[in-house]
Protein backbone atom coordinates (compact mmCIF):
# COMPACT_ATOMS: atom_id res chain seq x y z
CA UNK A 1 0.00 0.00 0.00
CA UNK A 2 1.24 3.53 -1.10
CA UNK A 3 1.95 6.58 0.90
CA UNK A 4 -1.78 8.28 1.52
CA UNK A 5 -3.57 5.09 1.44
CA UNK A 6 -5.87 3.05 3.59
CA UNK A 7 -7.51 0.15 3.51
CA UNK A 8 -11.08 -0.40 4.58
CA UNK A 9 -12.93 -3.82 4.63
CA UNK A 10 -16.56 -2.99 3.04
CA UNK A 11 -18.03 -6.47 4.08
CA UNK A 12 -17.02 -10.10 3.96
CA UNK A 13 -16.35 -10.15 0.42
CA UNK A 14 -14.70 -6.29 -0.40
CA UNK A 15 -11.41 -4.99 0.93
CA UNK A 16 -10.99 -1.40 -0.43
CA UNK A 17 -7.68 0.51 -0.83
CA UNK A 18 -9.07 3.87 -0.61
CA UNK A 19 -6.57 7.59 -0.54
CA UNK A 20 -6.90 9.40 2.19
CA UNK A 21 -7.34 12.94 0.32
CA UNK A 22 -9.80 11.23 -2.53
CA UNK A 23 -13.72 10.53 -2.39
CA UNK A 24 -14.50 7.70 -0.14
CA UNK A 25 -17.15 5.22 -0.80
CA UNK A 26 -20.48 6.37 0.38
CA UNK A 27 -23.79 5.62 0.04
CA UNK A 28 -24.55 6.69 -3.65
CA UNK A 29 -22.29 4.34 -4.50
CA UNK A 30 -24.00 1.26 -2.74
CA UNK A 31 -27.64 2.31 -3.70
CA UNK A 32 -26.47 2.41 -7.59
CA UNK A 33 -24.90 -0.65 -7.11
CA UNK A 34 -27.85 -2.24 -5.29
CA UNK A 35 -30.53 -0.34 -8.06
CA UNK A 36 -29.00 -2.31 -11.47
CA UNK A 37 -30.60 -5.28 -11.93
CA UNK A 38 -28.67 -8.83 -12.16
CA UNK A 39 -28.01 -9.80 -15.95
CA UNK A 40 -24.75 -12.19 -15.37
CA UNK A 41 -24.05 -12.53 -18.97
CA UNK A 42 -24.29 -8.60 -19.60
CA UNK A 43 -21.13 -7.10 -20.52
CA UNK A 44 -20.56 -3.92 -18.44
CA UNK A 45 -19.19 -0.32 -18.09
CA UNK A 46 -18.68 1.94 -15.56
CA UNK A 47 -17.61 5.66 -16.51
CA UNK A 48 -16.01 7.62 -13.61
CA UNK A 49 -14.96 4.59 -12.01
CA UNK A 50 -13.14 6.34 -9.54
CA UNK A 51 -11.86 3.47 -6.68
CA UNK A 52 -13.89 0.88 -8.58
CA UNK A 53 -16.09 -0.09 -5.76
CA UNK A 54 -19.30 -0.02 -7.79
CA UNK A 55 -17.96 -2.32 -10.34
CA UNK A 56 -16.10 -4.66 -7.21
CA UNK A 57 -19.39 -4.95 -5.61
CA UNK A 58 -21.27 -5.86 -8.98
CA UNK A 59 -18.09 -8.30 -9.74
CA UNK A 60 -18.54 -9.83 -6.29
CA UNK A 61 -22.28 -10.18 -6.52
CA UNK A 62 -22.40 -11.96 -10.16
CA UNK A 63 -24.19 -9.33 -11.55
CA UNK A 64 -22.38 -8.70 -14.81
CA UNK A 65 -20.47 -11.08 -17.04
CA UNK A 66 -17.41 -8.71 -17.31
CA UNK A 67 -17.11 -4.96 -16.04
CA UNK A 68 -14.73 -2.39 -18.22
CA UNK A 69 -13.75 0.57 -15.93
CA UNK A 70 -13.33 3.83 -17.34
CA UNK A 71 -11.33 6.91 -15.13
CA UNK A 72 -9.50 9.69 -16.48
CA UNK A 73 -7.08 10.30 -13.26
CA UNK A 74 -4.24 7.73 -13.67
CA UNK A 75 -3.83 6.89 -10.13
CA UNK A 76 -7.32 5.94 -9.38
CA UNK A 77 -7.38 3.95 -13.09
CA UNK A 78 -4.24 2.06 -11.64
CA UNK A 79 -6.02 1.65 -8.34
CA UNK A 80 -8.88 -0.03 -9.74
CA UNK A 81 -6.48 -2.25 -10.78
CA UNK A 82 -4.96 -2.68 -7.42
CA UNK A 83 -8.45 -3.46 -5.89
CA UNK A 84 -9.38 -5.84 -8.68
CA UNK A 85 -6.57 -8.39 -7.44
CA UNK A 86 -6.57 -7.50 -3.85
CA UNK A 87 -10.43 -9.25 -4.10
CA UNK A 88 -9.28 -11.53 -6.70
CA UNK A 89 -11.65 -10.32 -9.51
CA UNK A 90 -8.62 -8.80 -12.10
CA UNK A 91 -10.53 -11.37 -14.79
CA UNK A 92 -13.32 -9.74 -14.19
CA UNK A 93 -12.66 -5.78 -14.03
CA UNK A 94 -10.49 -4.30 -16.31
CA UNK A 95 -9.75 -1.13 -16.46
CA UNK A 96 -8.76 2.03 -18.29
CA UNK A 97 -7.13 5.48 -18.22
CA UNK A 98 -9.61 7.24 -20.51
CA UNK A 99 -12.10 10.59 -20.41
CA UNK A 100 -15.33 9.94 -21.54
CA UNK A 101 -14.73 12.12 -24.22
CA UNK A 102 -11.87 9.98 -25.65
CA UNK A 103 -13.44 6.39 -25.53
CA UNK A 104 -12.77 5.65 -28.97
CA UNK A 105 -15.14 3.17 -31.21
CA UNK A 106 -13.48 -0.15 -30.52
CA UNK A 107 -16.28 0.22 -27.45
CA UNK A 108 -19.28 1.43 -29.73
CA UNK A 109 -22.01 -0.80 -29.26
CA UNK A 110 -20.18 -3.23 -27.01
CA UNK A 111 -22.40 -2.91 -23.89
CA UNK A 112 -25.57 -4.09 -22.26
CA UNK A 113 -25.83 -2.11 -19.41
CA UNK A 114 -23.50 1.24 -18.63
CA UNK A 115 -23.26 3.03 -15.14
CA UNK A 116 -22.03 6.21 -13.53
CA UNK A 117 -21.48 8.05 -10.40
CA UNK A 118 -20.68 11.18 -12.21
CA UNK A 119 -19.69 14.50 -10.94
CA UNK A 120 -22.80 16.10 -9.68
CA UNK A 121 -21.21 20.28 -9.63
CA UNK A 122 -21.00 22.49 -11.92
CA UNK A 123 -17.27 23.36 -12.20
CA UNK A 124 -17.86 26.99 -11.08
CA UNK A 125 -19.70 26.18 -8.08
CA UNK A 126 -18.35 25.77 -4.75
CA UNK A 127 -15.08 26.72 -3.18
CA UNK A 128 -12.12 25.60 -4.76
CA UNK A 129 -10.52 24.59 -1.02
CA UNK A 130 -9.91 20.66 -1.69
CA UNK A 131 -7.57 18.18 -3.03
CA UNK A 132 -7.32 18.13 -6.60
CA UNK A 133 -8.37 14.58 -7.23
CA UNK A 134 -11.56 15.62 -4.94
CA UNK A 135 -12.33 18.76 -7.15
CA UNK A 136 -12.10 16.26 -10.07
CA UNK A 137 -14.33 13.85 -8.88
CA UNK A 138 -16.66 16.44 -7.63
CA UNK A 139 -17.16 19.12 -10.40
CA UNK A 140 -17.16 18.78 -14.09
CA UNK A 141 -14.15 19.92 -15.06
CA UNK A 142 -13.44 16.99 -16.83
CA UNK A 143 -16.79 15.81 -18.77
CA UNK A 144 -20.04 16.99 -17.84
CA UNK A 145 -23.20 14.94 -17.71
CA UNK A 146 -23.66 15.79 -21.18
CA UNK A 147 -20.61 14.46 -22.21
CA UNK A 148 -21.21 11.16 -20.18
CA UNK A 149 -24.39 10.51 -21.43
CA UNK A 150 -23.53 10.48 -24.81
CA UNK A 151 -20.25 8.24 -23.73
CA UNK A 152 -23.49 5.67 -22.67
CA UNK A 153 -25.24 5.91 -25.97
CA UNK A 154 -21.99 4.98 -27.47
CA UNK A 155 -21.30 2.63 -25.94
CA UNK A 156 -24.64 0.44 -24.84
CA UNK A 157 -26.20 -1.53 -27.95
CA UNK A 158 -29.81 -0.96 -28.68
CA UNK A 159 -32.14 -1.62 -25.47
CA UNK A 160 -28.88 -1.29 -23.53
CA UNK A 161 -29.47 -0.05 -19.87
CA UNK A 162 -27.93 2.76 -18.24
CA UNK A 163 -28.02 3.49 -14.81
CA UNK A 164 -27.32 6.61 -13.24
CA UNK A 165 -27.21 8.04 -9.27
CA UNK A 166 -27.37 11.73 -9.44
CA UNK A 167 -28.67 15.04 -7.43
CA UNK A 168 -32.26 15.82 -7.61
CA UNK A 169 -31.87 19.95 -7.89
CA UNK A 170 -29.95 18.56 -11.48
CA UNK A 171 -32.40 16.08 -12.56
CA UNK A 172 -33.81 18.57 -15.50
CA UNK A 173 -29.66 18.52 -16.44
CA UNK A 174 -30.00 14.96 -16.24
CA UNK A 175 -33.07 13.85 -18.78
CA UNK A 176 -31.92 16.48 -21.23
CA UNK A 177 -28.69 14.99 -21.51
CA UNK A 178 -30.14 11.31 -21.72
CA UNK A 179 -32.74 12.48 -24.35
CA UNK A 180 -30.38 14.22 -26.17
CA UNK A 181 -28.07 11.25 -26.46
CA UNK A 182 -30.73 9.00 -27.11
CA UNK A 183 -31.75 7.35 -23.89
CA UNK A 184 -34.78 7.61 -22.44
CA UNK A 185 -35.62 7.56 -19.20
CA UNK A 186 -37.16 4.93 -17.49
CA UNK A 187 -37.18 4.16 -13.84
CA UNK A 188 -36.48 6.76 -11.17
CA UNK A 189 -36.09 6.63 -7.54
CA UNK A 190 -35.73 9.67 -4.99
CA UNK A 191 -34.26 9.31 -2.12
CA UNK A 192 -34.39 11.08 1.55
CA UNK A 193 -32.48 10.66 4.34
CA UNK A 194 -35.99 10.98 6.73
CA UNK A 195 -39.77 11.14 6.10
CA UNK A 196 -39.72 14.83 6.81
CA UNK A 197 -36.36 15.46 4.31
CA UNK A 198 -36.18 16.97 0.95
CA UNK A 199 -34.77 14.31 -1.54
CA UNK A 200 -30.50 14.72 -1.99
CA UNK A 201 -30.10 11.87 -4.21
CA UNK A 202 -32.28 10.30 -7.03
CA UNK A 203 -31.11 7.11 -8.97
CA UNK A 204 -32.45 6.90 -12.84
CA UNK A 205 -32.18 3.61 -15.00
CA UNK A 206 -32.48 4.39 -18.66
CA UNK A 207 -32.69 2.17 -22.39
CA UNK A 208 -31.31 3.56 -25.12
CA UNK A 209 -33.70 4.05 -27.91
CA UNK A 210 -36.30 3.11 -25.30
CA UNK A 211 -39.64 4.10 -26.20
CA UNK A 212 -41.21 7.29 -24.25
CA UNK A 213 -42.70 6.53 -20.25
CA UNK A 214 -41.69 7.12 -16.77
CA UNK A 215 -42.14 4.77 -13.98
CA UNK A 216 -41.70 6.86 -10.94
CA UNK A 217 -41.13 4.47 -7.61
CA UNK A 218 -41.90 5.33 -4.53
CA UNK A 219 -39.49 7.26 -2.46
CA UNK A 220 -36.89 5.71 -0.54
CA UNK A 221 -36.81 6.72 2.87
CA UNK A 222 -33.16 5.59 4.19
CA UNK A 223 -33.72 6.17 8.24
CA UNK A 224 -37.02 6.34 10.27
CA UNK A 225 -36.86 8.76 13.53
CA UNK A 226 -38.29 7.00 16.14
CA UNK A 227 -38.89 9.02 19.01
CA UNK A 228 -36.24 9.49 21.91
CA UNK A 229 -33.70 7.19 19.70
CA UNK A 230 -30.70 8.11 17.65
CA UNK A 231 -32.06 7.57 13.27
CA UNK A 232 -32.42 3.98 12.56
CA UNK A 233 -32.12 2.07 9.31
CA UNK A 234 -35.32 1.68 7.70
CA UNK A 235 -36.57 -1.75 6.72
CA UNK A 236 -36.22 -0.52 2.99
CA UNK A 237 -32.70 0.52 3.59
CA UNK A 238 -31.91 -2.21 5.51
CA UNK A 239 -33.52 -5.29 3.58
CA UNK A 240 -31.03 -3.20 0.39
CA UNK A 241 -27.81 -3.53 2.82
CA UNK A 242 -28.45 -7.15 3.19
CA UNK A 243 -29.15 -8.54 -0.32
CA UNK A 244 -27.52 -5.86 -2.66
CA UNK A 245 -30.50 -4.96 -4.36
CA UNK A 246 -33.96 -2.80 -4.32
CA UNK A 247 -37.12 -5.08 -3.28
CA UNK A 248 -39.79 -5.64 -5.43
CA UNK A 249 -41.32 -2.59 -4.91
CA UNK A 250 -39.39 -0.82 -6.51
CA UNK A 251 -39.81 -2.23 -9.65
CA UNK A 252 -41.60 -1.98 -12.96
CA UNK A 253 -45.20 -4.23 -12.28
Amino acid sequence: MADGERIDFVNENITLIQKTDGLTFGTDAYLLYAYMKKRPRALAADLGAGTGIISLLCAAKGKFKEISTFEIQKDFAELVERNAQVNKLSDRISSYCLSVQDIDSSFAGKFDVVFSNPPYMKKESGLRNESEIKYIARHEVCGDIYDFCNAASRMLKFSGSFYVVWRPDRLADLFDAMKGARIEPKRMTLVCPSACSRPSLVLVEGKRGGASGLFVTKTLVMHSEASGNAPEYTEDLNFIYENGEFGEEYERS
